[in-house]
C-alpha cells in the first residue's frame, strides 16, 4: 500500500469522527443484552472511540477492537488491532469471539460482502454477529432521496462522503446475512431520527418510533457453524 493510500484511509476514518450517536449503541448494547449471557469474547471492528465499550463490557471477559487508526479517546482497556478493512483478513483467528459487532462500519467500507464473511470468520459457532448503518427507508432519508437525489447519510457534507461510500437497505442487509448461512436474522431499529427540515428528533413517547422515524437500523443473526 502506498503512503497516499495510507492517508487516504486514515483521513476517510478521521472525517467519520469515530462515533456516532449515543442512541445507536444503545441499541447494540440492548441486542448484545438479549442474545448473550455473560462472559466470552466481544470484537468490536471499526471500534472508533470505543464509544460501545462502557455500555456492555461488564458482560464480557476480553474486549478486542479493531479499526484503521487509534483515536485519542480509545479506552485502555480495549486490546487495539490496527488493520485497514478494506484490504483483506483481520489478524485474528477464526471463531475467536463470542459477538462480532460493526457498529456504522459497512457504509465506509468498498465491499459490505467481504467485510460480512470477514465478521462471521471471527465468530465462534452459536455466536453473533451484529451490524448497524444508517437506515435509508426512514421518512427523513426518503425525502432527501426526493429532493436532492441523494440518501440522506450518504450526501456531499461534511462527515458523510467520502466517508460515507456504500448505502444498503434493510433487504440488502438481510441478503448478505443470508447469504453468509447466518440464522435467527432479525432487523431492529434505533427508535431515534431527526424530523425532515428541522434539528429536533421524533418524540418517542408519542409513537415516532420504528423504520421510519429511525435514523439508524441494526441487523444481527446467529452463525451455526
Amino acid at each position: 500500500m502506498s503512503v497516499s493510500d495510507v492517508s487516504n484511509v486514515e483521513n476517510r476514518a478521521r472525517e467519520s469522527l469515530g462515533a456516532s450517536g449515543n442512541h445507536v449503541y444503545q441499541m447494540v448494547a440492548r441486542i448484545i443484552a438479549q442474545g448473550h449471557s455473560q462472559g466470552g469474547v466481544l470484537v468490536d471492528v471499526g471500534c472508533g472511540q470505543g464509544k460501545l465499550y462502557s455500555l456492555v463490557n461488564n458482560g464480557f471477559n476480553r474486549y478486542l477492537g479493531v479499526d484503521a487508526v487509534r483515536y485519542d479517546d480509545l479506552p485502555i482497556q480495549i486490546e487495539f488491532i490496527p488493520f485497514d478493512l478494506d484490504i483483506g483478513k483481520v489478524p485474528l483467528p477464526e471463531q475467536v469471539a463470542d459477538v462480532v459487532c460493526a457498529v456504522e462500519v459497512i457504509e465506509h467500507l468498498e465491499n459490505p460482502r467481504a467485510l460480512m464473511r470477514e465478521l462471521v470468520r471471527l465468530t465462534k459457532p452459536g455466536g453473533l454477529v451484529i451490524v448497524t448503518t444508517p437506515n435509508n427507508l426512514s421518512l427523513l432519508s426518503k425525502l432527501t432521496l426526493i429532493l436532492k437525489n441523494q440518501f440522506n447519510a450518504f450526501q456531499e457534507a461534511p462527515g458523510l462522503y467520502p466517508a460515507h461510500i456504500t448505502a444498503l437497505l434493510e433487504i440488502d442487509l438481510i441478503r448478505i446475512f443470508t447469504e453468509c448461512r447466518l440464522t435467527n436474522i432479525n432487523i431492529d431499529y434505533s427508535h431515534c431520527g431527526r424530523i425532515p427540515f428541522t434539528p429536533w428528533h421524533w418524540p418517542q413517547n408519542l409513537g415516532f418510533r420504528g423504520q421510519a422515524f429511525s435514523d439508524n437500523i441494526l441487523c444481527v443473526g446467529k452463525k451455526i457453524n
